[in-house]
Formats: structure tokens, C-alpha cells, sequence
């Protein structure tokens, strides 16, 4: 039986609070630490000293950090000890107070559009975050017998999909999957993977095999490319059946990067047929080819898009994926989340960033005796 372990992990680098998350108790210290520090010092030092100017910042930072009301309240503190005579903060005759009072009016006006705005931010990200996870979905944990963990990266920041894809649905024969490279990255990218993520749903129930299914995908980026006013649409693609009936593994590539199989401490780039990309009218002209893999106990397998494979160092070495796997999973458990974090670690420490979409997806193949995938009728696996 497959076991092919699967969480899909959208981790995100900006802070939570710019995601709409309350924010960090820091940013509230600085307007409260900064009045208390003018008071100390001005208390602390000859008469002649004057500080008052300095209490002019705090409603402003105050605007940045509090809403309306705890910035009047701070305002109104700074007011209140500029108009104190014995404090020693105002000076007869100057201005402070005046200008203050008015930048701490102004401060207040500020923080409630603030607040407004960041309201108004959250409900937008909100909505966006669910319309983006309706297009790309976490993976479920577990596809009938087989289970997988994918990894993903926009490109562009503050997205949380772009122009890559990958599913693993149950079809007729076993578990299928995609994983596939649109035309073009970030949100202008989207469209074309909502229609091919929708297509893939749709053709692994009606389909029998992998050929059905590329060319239900074909089709769907030929019609689509007919009714777009611009250029052709175009993909790049693999598909994976993961047979029910027999421990192995059936490939059809579409103009994609092969797959890559781990046994052991053994990497194997995967020869399978190199079919024309998904969009050029491939099934009525070129039909991609299926290619059959034996799969034993303890196969692993990665699926990467080019924004691994094509991703630089510094002096525009490629980014060499197959030969550093191996050495990524010496140590690791047989757990595919791991490997998926494993590789994009190292790809941030080869690159230090990548300027594409990045998406990977990894399957653990645990094959016992007494699993369902035909194992007891072939002795030799």
C-alpha cells in the first residue's frame, strides 16, 4: 500500500500583524516610554533645559499604535503637563502648547482613519485568503491509501498562490496527481490554474487513464486560449497514477521536469517521455506518452516545478537538485513534510531567494506484504 504522508504548508514570511493579526505588544511601548523618558529627564534637569518640543512626537507615534481613543487619552496627558505651570514642561509666552494641542488633534483624526483602513485591510485579506484557498486548497492528509505533503511559494509577496499547482485526487484506477507550471507567475496567473485545477477534478472521474486526463487539461487551455484576447495559454505538467491494482507507478509528462525517485540513499531522475506542453492542441497531434515505474518498500518521490530547478546562487550556478538530495535526506525521517522542508531550506541557503513560484510535492511509498496494491503477486518487489 502506498503511504504517502501529505500536509500542504503555505507558510508565509511577512508578520502576522501585517496579515491582520493583532500586532506585537512592543509597538505599543515607545509612545508611553517616550512621554515617561521626557518627564524623568526634564524633572532631572536644571530649569533652563526645556524638553517640551520632544512631547510633540508622542501623539503621532501614539496615531501608529493605538486606535483613536488611546490616542486622544496620551494627547490629552501631554496637553495637560504642557499646561501645568509647576511641572516645568511649558514656558510662558511660547507656543508649545498651541502647536501640540493641535498635532495631538490631528494625530487623533489619523489613528481613526488608521483604524478604518486596517479594518477595512483585514476584511480584504480575508476574503482574497478564501478565494485563493478555493482555487488551491490544502492537501486533505490522506487520498484513499495514499497520503502527501506539498509545499508552495508565490512569487509575489502577500499571495498565497501564483503559477504553479498541484492536487492529488482518487480516480477509477488509484490516486492521481498533478503538478503543473502555468504560463506567466502571481496573480495574473491564477485564472489559467483555477480552470486546469477544475479540469483535473472533473477529468480524473470521468477519464480511465492518464492520457484522458492530459488531454481534458489540453483541451481546457486550447478553448480558454480561443477566448482570451491575448497570446496562447500554455502549461507545462505532470501527471502521476498510483495504481490500485499493482505496486507501480504510471507517468505522463507534458513539457515538465521528470520526477525524481528516492530509494535508499539513491536519486534517479525518472525517464519519462518528454511530451509537448498542455495548451498547443497536443491531443489531436502529439499525445503524450505513459510511462510505467516498479515502485518497493521505501520509495520516496519528489515533484518539483522550474522554480526549484532554475533557481540561481549568486554567480548563476543552477540550482543542482539531484545531486544535493541525497545528502538533504541522510538524516531525514520517512516523512515527506520533512523532505519538502528539507529542500526548501537548502534552496533558500543555494539562492537566497527565488524570483518564481515555487511548488513541491513529495510522496513516501511504505509497501507492506499485506497492502492492497498487489505486492503478495510479485515476489521480486
Amino acid at each position: 500500500m502506498f503511504r504517502v504522508a501529505a500536509a500542504s504548508r503555505r507558510d508565509r514570511e511577512e508578520p502576522g500583524w501585517l496579515r491582520g493579526a493583532p500586532r506585537p505588544r512592543w509597538v505599543r511601548w515607545p509612545p508611553p516610554v517616550l512621554l515617561a523618558a521626557i518627564c524623568v529627564i526634564q524633572l532631572a534637569t536644571p530649569a533652563s533645559l526645556d524638553l517640551s518640543f520632544l512631547l510633540a512626537a508622542v501623539p503621532p507615534l501614539a496615531a501608529l499604535s493605538y486606535g483613536a481613543s488611546a490616542t486622544a487619552l496620551l494627547g490629552g496627558t501631554v496637553v495637560l503637563l504642557l499646561a501645568l505651570p509647576d511641572f516645568g514642561l511649558g514656558r510662558p509666552g511660547n507656543s508649545d502648547l498651541l502647536t501640540v494641542s493641535f498635532v495631538a488633534l490631528l494625530s487623533v483624526v489619523f489613528a481613526w482613519l488608521r483604524s478604518r483602513r486596517d479594518t477595512q485591510l483585514v476584511t480584504v485579506r480575508t476574503v482574497a485568503e478564501a478565494a485563493q484557498f478555493a482555487v488551491l486548497p490544502p492537501l486533505p492528509e490522506r487520498v484513499g491509501p495514499v497520503r502527501c505533503a506539498g509545499l508552495y511559494r508565490a512569487a509575489q509577496g502577500g499571495t498565497l498562490v501564483g503559477g504553479d499547482l498541484f492536487d492529488v485526487r482518487k480516480g477509477p484506477c488509484g490516486v492521481q496527481a498533478l503538478v503543473g507550471d502555468v504560463q506567466g507567475h502571481g496573480l495574473a496567473a491564477v485564472g489559467t490554474v483555477a480552470a486546469l485545477l477544475g479540469a483535473f477534478r472533473e477529468a480524473v472521474l470521468d477519464q480511465p487513464d492518464l492520457e484522458g486526463v492530459a488531454a481534458r487539461l489540453d483541451r481546457r487551455l486550447v478553448v480558454d486560449s480561443e477566448e482570451a484576447e491575448h497570446a496562447e495559454l500554455f502549461a507545462t505538467a505532470v501527471l502521476l497514477e498510483f495504481r490500485s491494482d499493482a505496486p507501480e507507478l504510471r507517468i505522463v509528462s507534458c513539457g515538465h521536469p521528470p520526477p525524481l525517485l528516492l530509494r535508499g540513499s539513491a536519486v534517479e531522475e525518472l525517464a519519462v517521455a518528454p511530451g509537448a506542453p498542455l495548451g498547443l492542441g497536443i491531443a489531436g497531434v502529439a499525445p503524450p506518452e505513459e510511462v510505467t515505474v516498479g515502485l518497493k518498500p521505501g520509495d520516496r518521490l519528489l515533484v518539483v516545478t522550474d522554480g526549484v530547478t532554475e533557481a540561481r546562487d549568486a554567480s548563476g550556478t543552477f540550482y543542482p537538485l539531484a545531486e544535493r538530495l541525497s545528502a538533504l535526506c541522510a538524516d531525514l525521517p520517512d516523512d515527506p513534510a520533512a523532505l519538502t522542508s528539507a529542500v526548501w531550506r537548502d534552496l533558500m541557503r543555494f539562492s537566497g531567494g527565488v524570483g518564481d513560484d515555487v511548488a513541491l510535492l513529495a510522496f513516501s511509498l511504505d509497501l507492506g506484504p499485506d497492502e492492497r496494491l498487489g505486492l503478495r503477486a510479485d515476489p521480486e518487489l
